[in-house]
């Protein structure tokens, strides 16, 4: 069914067209049995996994960036994902970058965006949350506001995970969006460790019960642990993805998300001009498939498991999420791909995972 309406949703702006799908997602879902006609189906049992004290109930989750405010967490657990994560969400709510800021290269199968975290403020996202049904994990992502300055950025990322922490179940930390001014200078070994080392304090202060509360026989529900996962850029060097696995073995987070979008622009297929005329902002799809798998490849031989490495960039088949299984990958995610070949995408993964899982 996608395939047919596809085109017709490429005859819209990029952004009229995500908000035009998810209204019909939402209208969909209403009718029994009709999400099948998209091509959506739950994943099957077998393909659930356990990974960080969590049980997955597929290995195909939805990158960071499609459900910014957390709007459609249920109609999107009920067509293929296993999980989903939402945001990038700031304290406060921002409009993001000035509009067009989303682009297609269809000859490339391939986005640019440059949406600026725009967000309507973590406190909407936790409100619709707390309305979210179980039977689907949910990731946090966090990021900080535009309007807040580096020496100031642990702030920002405290806030959202406190407010977060009761309505999700793991949270990843972005600092690798080339679309927010200076951002990705917090991936230096130096300020990341700091922005880690805080979360993980405030994860202590929440999950452990007080003991003084304890003492006078006031008893206290303790919460779950929340996995932290680091978000990082398929630009880095070498030396720099040491840095990033200093930082992790270092901090004791429990994985990385890699990767984000590129800002490269070499060997695409859409024309220069084309290209040139959309602007600034960051590649995802079929043309960053190749790097982000080196990097999750180069990755998992330096972060052995139970460090858990989730793959994104350039799924838009099977093979190619495999590709991110067989480089050393737990999980996956796509966006793109979902752009340009439907719920449909996420059927066959999980197809082809469970073979392979046997």
């Amino acid at each position: 069914m996608y395939r047919f309406i596809r085109p017709l949703l490429f005859q819209f702006s990029p952004e009229r067209a995500h908000r035009l799908t998810f209204s019909l997602l939402e209208a969909v879902k209403l009718i029994p049995g009709a999400l099948g006609l998209f091509g959506g189906k739950r994943p099957p049992a077998n393909a659930s996994l356990e990974l960080m004290g969590l049980r997955f109930p597929g290995p195909v989750g939805l990158a960071a960036g499609m459900d910014k405010n957390a709007e459609h967490v249920d109609a999107l657990g009920r067509i293929g994902f296993g999980f989903v994560e939402i945001g990038t969400v700031t304290p406060k709510a921002q409009p993001g970058n000035p509009e067009p800021r989303l682009f297609r290269l269809k000859p490339d199968r391939a986005l640019i965006n440059r949406m600026g975290f725009n967000n309507e403020g973590v406190e909407a996202a936790v409100a619709r949350l707390k309305q979210r049904k179980p039977g689907i994990i949910v990731g946090g992502n966090i990021g900080k506001n535009k309007d807040t300055p580096n020496e100031e950025a642990i702030n920002d990322y405290v806030i959202c995970f406190k407010a977060l922490y009761s309505v999700v179940d793991y949270f990843v930390v972005n600092v690798s969006s080339p679309n927010t001014p200076g951002l990705r200078a917090l991936q230096e070994k130096g300020p990341l460790l700091e922005i880690l080392s805080a979360l993980k304090d405030q994860r202590i202060r929440i999950s452990a019960p007080d003991d003084r509360l304890a003492l006078s026989g006031v008893t206290e529900e303790k919460m779950p642990v929340r996995p932290i996962l680091l978000k990082i850029a398929p630009d880095l060097t070498d030396e720099q993805l040491d840095d990033i696995v200093a930082v992790v073995k270092e901090s004791g987070i429990e994985g990385v998300v890699a990767t984000n979008t590129t800002i490269s622009r070499n060997d695409l297929i859409t024309p220069k001009a084309d290209v040139e005329a959309m602007g600034a902002g960051g590649v995802s799809g079929s043309p960053v498939r190749t790097r982000s798998t080196e990097v999750v490849r180069y990755l998992r031989v330096r972060l052995p498991r139970p460090v858990v490495i989730i793959g994104v960039g350039g799924i838009d088949n099977a093979e190619a999420a495999m590709e991110k299984f067989e480089a050393g990958a737990d999980l996956v995610q796509v966006y793109t791909g979902l752009v340009y070949e439907g719920p449909a995408l996420l059927k066959q993964i999980n197809k082809v995972y469970v073979k392979w899982k046997k």
